[in-house]
């Protein structure tokens, strides 16, 4: 046990003190405060200015209203009325006087049209914004037409009274669905990113050692298997850890966030504050699991090769079933209780993903649960075993190229090596 403490401690501190561990982290809470704080950052550099639009009202009566309409909308657009030709406008377009120009006018019906032009129209925003001014101000004018007041024509646009109920006691509100949704989506997009990025460290390490000749060293003080999960044991601390770093840094800067803006951060607008204790603790539980079954692959695949150049070539069949859960946890967040999506979730690869998903969206019988861990304990011991075996023998084995028959080759040399120990 002292020996497995070293090696895992080892492997938890060489990483987390590494130059290239420190920057993905701090890029990824810096790139963590720019997202959450984009809106002020964008005004620090005045990034909100109005929208400078030319119109010509070829109707004499509408950019009034038209003004009206884009300030009630709260639009950061300046409409003003362009007394020059429409040629002349379009050169103050390309020379950066305006940003667009608006041509007013009407069709046959008596109905008012709008013509937008600009550099390009890639500012979808200020687009829409017209065009939704355009519509309020047609609407009013085809509800006049009629006879309508404004009353009536606000009885027409008022959305209709629809109510939600759950038949179930255990149904989720659609409240506790929105927590979920973006838990969720989160816990399962840093599963995956660190199954592949941990996961290949793994594998990486492995190999390093190999092409080095450390591991010849290294087995005469430290038994292979020790070493495996010891390696294992220590990157899942450094994933540990740094998901802790994330959700303290995304937690301040929701907070800074609030402070600056005046409104209510997303943990408080989605009530993330107030997500079950146990869901947590599923996810955490999913995470560690799913974590050590594709660890323990990564770490047996790694023992087969000798070159780190050689890992990526190895790594493609795990790196495909990972993928492949991600992509159906994609489509299963849309389809929770499909038959497919809980059929593939007894899939021990899939299980770390789609059970979290399941559990998380649906209110399921803790029987499902349990089997679903089961199945994923099982799956582990299982490659544990295996795995091993294969690490036993792979790390002893040099100069082949990576093929499947390199697992009984790996599996005979274990039994060779420790019947050489137990003699």
């Amino acid at each position: 046990m002292n020996k497995f403490m070293i090696v895992m401690m080892h492997t938890y501190r060489s990483k987390i003190k590494s130059k290239p561990f420190m920057i993905s982290t701090l890029i990824t809470i810096a790139l963590l405060f720019v997202v959450t704080n984009m809106n002020e950052i964008t005004k620090m550099f005045g990034g909100e200015e109005e929208a400078k639009v030319g119109v010509i009202d070829k109707t004499g009566n509408t950019l009034p209203v038209l003004k009206e309409q884009l300030k009630a909308a709260g639009a950061d657009i300046k409409a003003e009325a362009f007394s020059k030709s429409e040629k002349d406008a379009e050169s103050s377009v390309l020379n950066g006087e305006l940003d667009g120009l608006l041509i007013l006018d009407k069709d046959t019906s008596g109905m008012i049209t709008g013509s937008y032009k600009a550099e390009d129209v890639t500012n979808q925003d200020l687009i829409t914004d017209i065009e939704m001014a355009l519509q309020q101000i047609k609407n009013k004018s085809a509800a006049e037409s009629i006879g309508l007041n404004q009353e009536q024509l606000a009885a027409i646009y008022l959305p209709v009274t629809f109510e939600k109920d759950s038949l179930s006691d255990t149904a989720k509100s659609e409240e506790e669905a929105a927590q979920v949704y973006i838990l969720v989506y989160v816990l399962l997009f840093f599963m995956y990113m660190s199954v592949m990025m941990y996961g290949s460290m793994i594998a990486v390490e492995v190999a390093t050692e190999k092409s080095s000749r450390v591991m010849e060293i290294l087995i005469s003080s430290v038994s292979p298997v020790k070493q495996m999960f010891g390696k294992i044991f220590g990157i899942v601390l450094i994933a540990l850890t740094q998901l802790a770093v994330f959700v303290a840094a995304g937690i301040t800067s929701a907070k800074l966030n609030e402070r600056l803006s005046g409104s209510e951060s997303i943990i408080k607008e989605f009530k993330l504050n107030e997500i079950p204790i146990p869901l947590i603790i599923y996810a955490l539980l999913f995470f560690v699991l799913g974590f050590f079954l594709y660890a323990t692959l990564f770490a047996m695949l790694g023992s087969l090769i000798t070159r780190v150049e050689e890992v990526n070539n190895i790594m493609t069949p795990v790196v495909i079933l990972i993928v492949a859960a991600f992509m159906i946890a994609m489509y299963g967040r849309e389809n929770p209780e499909s038959g497919f999506v809980a059929g593939a979730s007894y899939f021990p690869f899939f299980t770390p993903m789609l059970m979290l998903l399941r559990v998380g969206m649906l209110s399921l019988p803790v029987w499902e649960v349990a089997l679903g861990i089961g199945v994923l304990v099982g799956a582990i011991l299982l490659f544990a075993v295996i795995g091993a075996r294969v690490y036993r023998g792979g790390v002893l084995m040099y100069g082949n190229a990576p093929s499947l028959k390199l697992f009984k080759q790996a599996i005979l040399l274990s039994k060779q090596e420790k019947k050489n120990t137990t003699g």
